[in-house]
């Protein structure tokens, strides 16, 4: 699958059924000597910063993605 199909996926967490946001508003963290995906980094939009400016964001492990499907990504992601 190329990189363009992933970007209008949304990502919804298998757990709570919580929204995180889309794939295009996301980051890869990609291992430099493997080329393989480490995680994606989704802004928390649930806290509402953004007028202050102060983002935090949520890092999914590339391992968590259970399945990509036509129109969002299902992740296992345990809140801590």
């Amino acid at each position: 699958m190329r990189l363009s199909k992933l970007g209008g996926k949304e990502i919804v967490n298998l757990n709570d059924g919580g929204r995180l946001g889309l794939v295009a508003d996301s980051d890869l963290v990609i291992d430099e000597k493997t080329g393989k995906i480490r995680y994606l980094i989704v802004p928390d939009n649930s806290l509402q910063l953004n007028i202050l400016r102060n983002r935090t964001e949520i890092e999914i492990p590339w391992e968590a993605i259970r399945k990509i499907g036509n129109d969002m990504i299902i992740i296992e992601l345990d809140e801590n």
